[in-house]
């Protein structure tokens, strides 16, 4: 069953992704949440989610820290990583690259832009209808 974990400090953006992604959690995917960086690599290591999304500002670990350890631990490394944030600066979205995220999707986003991926990467095709 593929699993998705969502990495964000702030709880209403968690639940909105969740709420986002439930349409992917009726297919059978498991979705998992994370409130910080360390959270977030415990959770990686026990469960081996095969997407995170994963916010950049957050406290103990940011999320360039938080990419950068999971892509040099060979349990875990396999994750595709999307990197979800406020930050679009050309400076951060290189930090991404260099810490190994798959990809850079700065917020806001749109719903339809966030199935497509999720839909792409697990290749699961979901309707958007939002």
């Amino acid at each position: 069953m593929p699993k998705i974990l969502i990495v964000d400090d702030d709880p209403i953006i968690r639940n909105l992704l969740v709420q986002i992604l439930e349409p992917f959690e009726e297919r059978g995917v498991e979705l998992l949440t994370a409130e910080n960086g360390n959270i977030a690599l415990e959770t990686a290591k026990k469960e081996r989610p095969d997407l995170v999304f994963l916010d950049v500002m957050m406290p103990k670990m940011n999320g360039f820290e938080v990419c950068s350890v999971m892509k040099h631990d060979d349990e875990i490394k396999n994750a595709y990583v999307v990197m979800l944030t406020a930050k679009g600066q050309e400076v951060d979205r290189k930090k991404a690259k260099d810490a190994g995220a798959d990809l850079y999707i700065t917020k806001p986003f749109t719903l339809s832009e966030l199935i497509a991926t999720v839909s792409q990467i697990l290749r699961i095709d979901i309707a958007c209808n939002m």
